[in-house]
């Protein structure tokens, strides 16, 4: 359900409608789907350096170019898949972000096998409840916390690339392991 525009959100998300839709409807919920997961997890890698915004616009590339976010065939993709993905204009052209993609499908499934799914595995990491944080301000909202942190140790233990403490969170929030809805958000009460 989008709120209407009288509603208070994240300051964040009225800047754009691409990021006031993803406010709305993806931000902070929990998520459990591996598919949404894994989909997550590939664009929060590539946001690195780059705004969220400009990952919005290539949300629909991203999806064709990575099979829909199919863990098992992006785990497939061999280098000339890989090269032909950096001249993609759909997506973000950066090799070393389209190949951490391919290793983390396969670093992902790993996991899944290991403990059930990778839902299950990520989900332990905050006892399978999520965290609602109380922030007034987006000032108050951190970049990184020592959980994230410690979820980037885990991942990079087991392989995966680009999944430092920053990216950590801002997955953990997009998965919605973390609520850092500001406390006037519409959002930040809501019951999922």
């Amino acid at each position: 359900m989008i709120a209407n525009e009288d509603m208070k959100r994240c300051p964040w998300a009225e800047t754009h409608p691409l990021l006031t839709a993803y406010h709305d409807e993806e931000w902070g919920v929990p998520q459990y789907d591996e598919e949404r997961l894994f989909e997550l997890l590939i664009l929060e890698s590539a946001q690195a350096g780059l705004s969220w915004l400009s990952v919005l616009k290539k949300r629909e590339g991203y999806r064709d170019a990575f099979a829909q976010f199919d863990v098992e065939k992006v785990a497939a993709f061999d280098q000339q898949k890989i090269e032909g993905l950096c001249q993609s204009p759909y997506i973000i052209q950066n090799r070393r972000k389209i190949a951490a993609a391919v290793n983390n499908a396969r670093q992902f499934i790993a996991i899944a096998e290991k403990h059930g799914s990778f839902s299950r595995f990520l989900w332990s990491f905050v006892d399978n409840k999520p965290i609602t944080n109380h922030w007034k301000n987006p000032s108050d909202v951190p970049a990184s916390t020592p959980l994230s942190a410690r979820l980037s140790g885990e991942l990079k233990k087991r392989g995966f690339t680009f999944v430092g403490p920053i990216i950590c969170y801002s997955y953990m929030q997009a998965v919605g392991m973390v609520n850092d809805h500001l406390i006037h958000c519409f959002c930040h009460g809501k019951s999922f």
